[in-house]
């Protein structure tokens, strides 16, 4: 039987497989100017065709985690100079749980970009835009939901496309681990009095209220997740 040195993957989704492996290969064992096996040897050792191994290479290399030269390979790239947001998005999910290092870099920045950006809406939010956040407020979605919706129009009131793009990536990534937050009832009472607090501010044009209280809900979220990090994984922290 044909040992394979990468690992085994599955027929479904190949090209995805391919891309994790290398990703988890070279952020946790290589080095920069380390050099990868050529395409052929990747695709014998996978036991898949050249195609799907140069359409993952090429996605490593839009990552910023290779750069493939022509005639000479295919060489590890300093990630921590080259990398973007979709390589970032991809060290959470590349092992079984979130490196502890990684939350607190997502935490950190959510606290710096979040307030200023309910700052900058509460002053450029329309009659619309306050309606809507009432009516998220007052519907039957979960406490995941409507702080997920409150955080989205947040970034849409702002009026600012980068906001709205940055705003994108960390919901998408707490969409999948925000349920555990938000099993404790306390975290549930907390959200809701956030939302009621930030409408209040985003009705009188306060920004220094918006400020304040989302900086302040934030700070709470960040304690209350590092406890909960620091309980399931208490070797991690």
């Amino acid at each position: 039987m044909k040992k394979h040195t990468l690992g085994k993957l599955h027929k479904n989704t190949l090209h995805q497989q391919i891309v994790s492996l290398l990703a988890q290969r070279i952020i946790n064992t290589m080095h920069p100017g380390d050099k990868l096996p050529s395409e052929r040897d990747i695709a014998a050792d996978l036991d898949v065709n050249r195609a799907t191994v140069r359409e993952a290479l090429k996605k490593l290399e839009m990552l910023g985690l290779i750069e493939i030269r022509h005639g000479e390979g295919i060489f590890i790239k300093d990630y921590l100079t080259s990398g973007n947001l979709e390589l970032f998005k991809m060290m959470i999910y590349l092992n079984d749980t979130i490196p502890f290092s990684i939350l607190q870099n997502l935490l950190e920045i959510r606290k710096i970009i979040v307030p200023q950006m309910a700052a900058i809406a509460s002053q450029n939010i329309n009659r619309e835009e306050i309606q809507l956040f009432e009516s998220i407020i007052e519907n039957n979605d979960t406490i995941l939901e409507k702080d997920l919706a409150v955080h989205q129009l947040i970034a849409k009131a702002s009026k600012n496309l980068l906001y709205m793009f940055l705003l994108n990536f960390f919901n998408q990534i707490f969409r999948d681990f925000g349920y555990l937050y938000f099993e404790n009832p306390d975290n549930q009472t907390r959200s809701q009095k956030f939302h009621r607090e930030l409408l209040e501010a985003f009705k009188s044009g306060n920004s220094k209220k918006a400020f304040s209280i989302t900086q302040n809900v934030l700070e709470y979220t960040e304690k209350r997740i590092y406890a909960y990090y620091s309980q399931i994984y208490p070797d991690r922290g």
